[in-house]
């Protein structure tokens, strides 16, 4: 949803601030692998309980992701390599940070909810190789409810609001399966177009 709307618009703004953190000689690397520390305390903060502290690191992350990509326009450096090297950060920033959710639930709540964020996460995860697996036949995967920037924000939401974080869980599992499948339909419908050519 959000890349589908408004993704231009945010990067729109974004690209001055990376510009002025180029002149500064921060690297579009440097700020990835930043975000995958951030990620790191998250996980390790949100374990222990602290999830109002994890939640800012929460934050920290997303704006690593959200940076990095105009520092790399702006210094000219926007190469497969830096694609590659963000795309992966991304998918180990989340596994941090759900495990970060299981290991909290696991430790605080009773029976086998804890598995809960461990679902989303493997969901998460099929989302994402949806639209990898698309772009590498040339189709389009983009779209859907619950992408990586909602889930974000939606994460932040049960940090920040822990008496809701389990019915959050929920929707947003709920909100990425049916991401999934629209993913799916979409990417099937395009392969079909092509297939009757």
């Amino acid at each position: 949803m959000f890349d589908g709307n408004w993704r231009s618009a945010v990067n729109r703004g974004l690209d001055p601030i990376g510009a002025v953190l180029c002149r500064m000689g921060v690297s579009a690397d440097a700020v990835t692998v930043f975000g995958i520390a951030m990620a790191t305390v998250a996980a390790v903060v949100i374990g222990r309980g602290e999830l109002i502290l994890g939640l800012v690191f929460l934050i920290l992350t997303g704006l690593s992701d959200a940076f990095d990509g105009p520092i790399a326009k702006a210094s000219g450096t926007s190469s497969v390599r830096g694609a590659f090297f963000d795309s992966v950060s991304d998918r180990v920033c989340d596994a941090l940070l759900f495990g970060g959710v299981t290991w909290y639930l696991g430790s605080n709540e009773p029976g086998h909810i804890f598995m809960l964020p461990a679902v989303v996460m493997a969901v998460s995860l099929l989302v994402s190789y949806q639209r990898a697996k698309a772009e590498s036949l040339g189709l389009d995967a983009k779209g859907g409810l619950m992408e990586r920037a909602e889930r974000f924000f939606v994460l932040g939401a049960g940090l920040a609001f822990s008496f809701v974080l389990i019915p959050i869980l929920w929707a947003m599992l709920v909100l990425t399966a049916a991401t999934a499948v629209y993913r799916f339909a979409k990417v099937w419908r395009q392969a079909d177009s092509l297939h009757t050519l």
